[in-house]
């Protein structure tokens, strides 16, 4: 069985990571055909919103600390067989990263470790009851490899981030909500319900100009103000330019709902 799920439909892409017997912990197969995944639903038309989940009772309990023990998994071998000299831009948390496209997070029960680091890096999280965000690295003799040190304190701050990392406490969904980690808290059975009713409102409205805000939102983090709305005024100027901003002007004078293309 493949070890990474995935179907389109509606404009929305689902990609279930599927090693439900080990909490679906991250293999070297998983990894390679995610990016490769993340990079055909970037360029494709039909694909407006990307949800991210995991089969079973877990979202991702990490890369898989059996095979690495074994060493024949990620790590293995206490990291002698890694190339330190590896482009880390294939790695699915950069190529997720780098999407334009809107990615949601289904957390179905325990994000640990490179899982927690995948769930931040999409931009809208909703939990289950059941999900946990459990930052283990420092239990494990690591640290964040996958964007979390640089994610978190954006999302919480810096002494808030310290605790949760120093210490490698799990955050269970209720706290992760307090904290402003995870969108809403909803119950275990309605979770990919209402994941799915969120990526077909995001759906509804025009994805070129979503993808755009996605962009400028991206590189707002790391630029001055007024370079900022610069480049927001030339991402701008295209999109006046769009068969849906035709559209959404025409909807909104005839009272109805637009019917958006892409275009």
């Amino acid at each position: 069985m493949a070890d990474l799920l995935t179907e389109v439909e509606s404009g929305i892409a689902t990609m279930t990571m599927n090693r439900p017997d080990r909490l679906n912990a991250i293999s070297s197969a998983m990894l390679i055909e995610m990016t490769k995944k993340l990079r055909e639903f970037a360029a494709d038309p039909e694909v407006r919103v990307i949800v991210l989940t995991g089969a079973g009772r877990g979202f991702c309990s990490g890369l898989d600390l059996q095979d690495a023990a074994a060493g024949t998994g990620i790590g293995g071998g206490g990291g002698a067989n890694l190339n330190p000299n590896v482009d880390l831009r294939d790695a699915p948390p950069s190529v997720l990263f780098g999407l334009e496209k809107p990615t949601i997070c289904a957390l179905n029960g325990p994000a640990a470790g490179y899982g927690m680091d995948l769930a931040l890096g999409c931009d809208i999280r909703l939990a289950g009851e059941s999900g946990v965000l459990a930052p283990a690295f420092t239990r494990r003799g690591v640290l964040p490899e996958s964007g979390g040190t640089w994610i978190l304190p954006r999302l919480i701050g810096w002494s808030r981030t310290a605790e949760i990392l120093f210490t490698g406490k799990k955050l269970p969904a209720n706290r992760c909500l307090e904290l402003g980690l995870v969108n809403r808290v909803v119950a275990d059975e309605n979770l990919m319900k209402e994941t799915l009713t969120l990526a077909q409102e995001i759906c509804s409205n025009a994805p070129l100009a979503i993808q755009a805000t996605k962009r400028m939102m991206r590189m707002g983090l790391s630029e001055e103000f007024d370079d900022h709305v610069h480049h927001v005024f030339l991402q701008l100027l295209p999109l006046f330019g769009t068969k849906d901003f035709q559209e959404g002007i025409s909807a909104f004078i005839e009272k109805r709902t637009p019917r958006f293309e892409g275009q």
